[in-house]
């Protein structure tokens, strides 16, 4: 474990063991200015002493691996997990508010070509995900005097992937070519046959079937299949299992191909030592070295260090969001009212995802209620309990919008 270290202007240093660490702050050389990772800051000036370090960063769309090194250890390794509930949270919005306009309000004359996107306009969900990248990256800028960062980046060949014969004008073409519409592809595609019972229902008209909600699967042909009208309202009165999985989803092939030219852009104009790599490279140290299959040694792997001395510690964040704007849930109670989704800003003396300890251990809080009973649980969401009394909790530190833990292998 290394101990982070800023100087008397708050610029960072090259880190030292707990040893020194402790003797600084025995000495009243220096203070604590940060639990996860521990960082403390010097009282005194100092020579500023700093050796040359890479940063590895293996971009994903869930799950983000930093490594950072030196030419004989590894200084830093982390894994953080993105967010990946806010395609859902937006098709919930625009549930409530299809059903807002729909009752009776006053009259409001129709308003057309107001709403233009900018230029470089990014869908919620891909510009969260790189705004976590840049300030997860900032983040180790301000714990390690960071030389060069390397970042890897992917381009997937989605049409390849369905088609390795694909070429020429066919990547043009598309597989709903000369079909007018999904739904006639996808009854072509099924053969005009119910994919459970196979026809033996006898049900002649058939519908065009969700495998998964609408919401987070989309209309994409691998999420639709043929049923029967007789199978189809059979499953939506929970008459029938379908034994049916939904093909295979390119939504994380999409964003990797869409933000890794405006991430390694973004990198370009922050910081002035930026360069890339690629995933076949990367693969190929992992395997010559040895290396378990980590996003965290992939980034080791992309520093160019793969065979240096690591540390047996490493964090995992996870980017969690920063308000919850709904106002009411889904569902309605019985009499037509709403219950209210916002709780109280502070219960208890704590907020939600505050870092907390109980029976010696270190954990978040996920859920509150207002009878004082916590559901607390580490960041990989295994929970301990759903009754934890306020009284038996120690807090250690205020939420934040990403949370952090230390891990050990």
């Amino acid at each position: 474990m290394l101990v982070y270290i800023l100087n008397k202007d708050g610029m960072p240093l090259m880190p030292c063991s707990p040893k020194v660490a402790r003797n600084l702050l025995r000495d009243d050389k220096a203070k604590a200015v940060q639990r996860t990772p521990f960082t403390i800051q010097l009282l005194y000036g100092s020579s500023g002493y700093k050796q040359y370090i890479i940063l590895g960063v293996d971009t994903g769309s869930k799950v983000i691996g930093l490594s950072a090194t030196t030419n004989r250890k590894e200084v830093f390794s982390a894994e953080v997990q993105l967010r990946t509930d806010i395609v859902r949270n937006i098709a919930n919005k625009k549930q409530f508010r299809r059903v807002r306009r729909s009752r009776k309000t006053r009259y409001r004359q129709a308003r057309f070509l107001n709403r233009r996107k900018p230029i470089g306009w990014l869908a919620p969900s891909i510009r969260q995900k790189i705004d976590t990248h840049l300030t997860i990256i900032d983040r180790v800028h301000g714990l390690l005097p960071i030389t060069n960062i390397i970042v890897e980046v992917a381009a997937f060949d989605i049409q390849k992937i369905k088609d390795p014969n694909i070429s020429g004008t066919e990547y043009q073409e598309g597989e709903q070519l000369d079909f007018s519409n999904t739904r006639e592809y996808i009854l072509y595609r099924d053969n005009h046959t119910c994919q459970h019972c196979n026809g033996k229902s006898k049900d002649k008209i058939l519908n065009v079937h969700h495998i998964e909600s609408r919401k987070t699967g989309g209309d994409s042909p691998g999420n639709l299949v043929t049923l029967c009208k007789t199978c189809h309202d059979a499953y939506h009165t929970g008459n029938v299992d379908l034994n049916i999985r939904r093909g295979s989803s390119y939504r994380d092939a999409t964003f990797m191909g869409i933000m890794r030219r405006i991430l390694y852009n973004k990198l370009l104009v922050l910081y002035p030592n930026v360069s890339m790599t690629y995933g076949y490279i990367t693969k190929n140290t992992r395997i010559v070295n040895n290396l378990p299959k980590e996003h965290r040694s992939d980034a080791l792997c992309i520093t160019g260090n793969p065979d240096i001395i690591r540390d047996n510690m490493w964090y995992f964040y996870r980017k969690v969001r920063c308000q919850n704007r709904k106002i009411h849930m889904m569902t309605i109670n019985k009499g037509g009212t709403r219950k209210l989704c916002q709780s109280p800003y502070i219960i208890h003396g704590f907020r939600l995802f505050d870092k907390v300890r109980y029976d010696s251990t270190d954990y978040f809080i996920f859920a509150r209620r207002l009878s004082g009973s916590f559901n607390i649980s580490l960041l990989d969401g295994v929970t301990l309990s759903r009754d934890i009394i306020y009284k038996k909790l120690t807090l250690l530190e205020r939420r934040n919008t990403i949370l952090i833990e230390r891990n050990y292998r």
